[in-house]
């Protein structure tokens, strides 16, 4: 082919190109908006229970909580678990995720509305408090996982339990 030619060719086909873009522009003023209608967002599957995993010794409750777990409204639905030993009422909690990394980025949520909270380099987690209940908080593979209303200490060793069921 000429090369002539053939660079007339292309500056018509991109003239062209851009005469259709033009033209098939958006709508014209006689013309209304289509808008789309929004759409409630599809339920949240509901959480599995993970009934298994905690531990039943002095359990006095378990419940498989739909969304807003601890009624945290940046909480999905997780597991919940109350506990009773001693006279010391307490709760274990589990939010099952995707992916590792989604179970470490909620903690990190989770971490940021708490008060005080300490980094727990044993368990790459966290403990603060929320209002006046402390809260011990750690990733264990696709489990955000927790312990609320112990003492550090008391928390750290029901945690270590309950993270030798999280593998």
């Amino acid at each position: 082919m000429n090369p002539r030619f053939a660079g007339f060719v292309a500056i018509a086909v991109c003239c062209a190109a851009a005469f259709v873009g033009v033209s098939c522009g958006g709508p014209s003023q006689e013309q209304a908006p289509i808008t789309a209608e929004k759409k409630a967002p599809p339920p949240a599957a509901k959480p599995p229970d993970e009934s298994r995993r905690f531990p039943s010794a002095h359990q006095v409750k378990h419940e498989v909580v739909d969304d807003h777990l601890l009624g945290k409204d940046f909480l999905p639905g997780g597991n919940l678990a109350e506990y009773e030993r001693d006279g010391k009422k307490y709760q274990q909690f589990l939010i099952s995720r995707e992916s590792p990394d989604q179970a470490t980025f909620l903690m990190m949520d989770f971490k940021n509305e708490l008060r005080d909270a300490k980094f727990i380099g044993h368990f790459g987690g966290y403990f603060g408090f929320d209002g006046d209940t402390p809260i011990l908080l750690f990733p264990r593979n696709n489990f955000l996982a927790g312990i609320a209303g112990l003492p550090r200490e008391e928390a750290d060793l029901v945690a270590r339990d309950f993270a030798a069921r999280l593998n």
